[in-house]
């Protein structure tokens, strides 16, 4: 039986090696989970291209924050569009505003990190 693939957003992603976002969408092509990226300028990471605009993605199950909670202001709206079943807070990323808002609209708030969930089997 093949695994879920839970199309996953990384919000926040690099191309720099040490960065974990780059980390996480390596980790979450090996596990084959389709992945769509938004960082900071257009780059490619691997196969996955990485765009600046926040085009709305079909069927997006997890969103993978690796952003400060400051520059996750921008970027509430359009996440909330996207009706994610989670997103997770990744190490740093961790903002309570956010979460309580996700929580209202139903979606789940997880303060985690995406490359332990994909190790321990838990994503």
């Amino acid at each position: 039986m093949d695994p879920i693939q839970k199309k996953t957003l990384v919000l926040g992603a690099s191309d720099n090696p040490s960065r974990y976002s780059y980390l996480a969408i390596n980790r979450l092509r090996e596990h084959k989970h389709p992945v769509e990226a938004i960082g900071s300028r257009e780059q490619k990471v691997f196969d996955v291209e990485v765009g600046t605009e926040k085009k709305a993605f079909d069927q997006v199950d997890t969103v993978s924050v690796y952003l400060n909670p400051l520059h996750q202001k921008e970027y509430y709206d359009y996440i909330l569009s996207l009706h994610p079943k989670r997103v997770i807070f990744n190490p740093g990323a961790e903002n309570e505003e956010f979460e309580s808002l996700l929580r209202e609209k139903g979606i789940q708030p997880m303060e985690a990190c995406t490359l332990v969930l994909l190790g321990t089997g838990q994503f």
